[in-house]
């Protein structure tokens, strides 16, 4: 009698010691998971506004010059103002690139 009582309380505590190394190792899994998700996120957002800044610096730079060439060009001849708003707004479409940038490496 002592014999079977000797193997079923060995039976169950190999299961205990077994689920709990197993939860364990879950939770250690888990939380692995956890700090490399969270450092993909960081590194997601530095990206993204990096996209953002650079192309918004680069942008503001080319509408400096664009500006500055144009309003010239105006006060010499008035009607080339319709001619150089296009190249404006095409300096500006570089920020648009640098957001849309951002927003997909976020998203994705």
């Amino acid at each position: 009698m002592s014999k079977k009582i000797f193997v079923l309380a060995l039976t169950l505590f190999s299961i205990a010691v077994f689920g709990a190394v197993a939860q364990s190792s879950s939770q250690h899994q888990a939380q692995a998971q956890e700090e490399q998700a969270s450092d993909s996120g960081t590194i997601k957002y530095l990206a993204a506004g990096l996209a953002v800044g650079l192309a918004c610096i680069a942008g503001g730079i080319a509408v400096g010059k664009i500006g500055a060439a144009a309003m010239g060009a105006m006060s010499e001849n008035a009607e080339l103002s319709g001619k150089a708003l296009p190249f404006v707004g095409l300096a500006e479409g570089i920020c648009l690139w640098g957001f849309l940038v951002a927003l997909l490496i976020i998203i994705l």
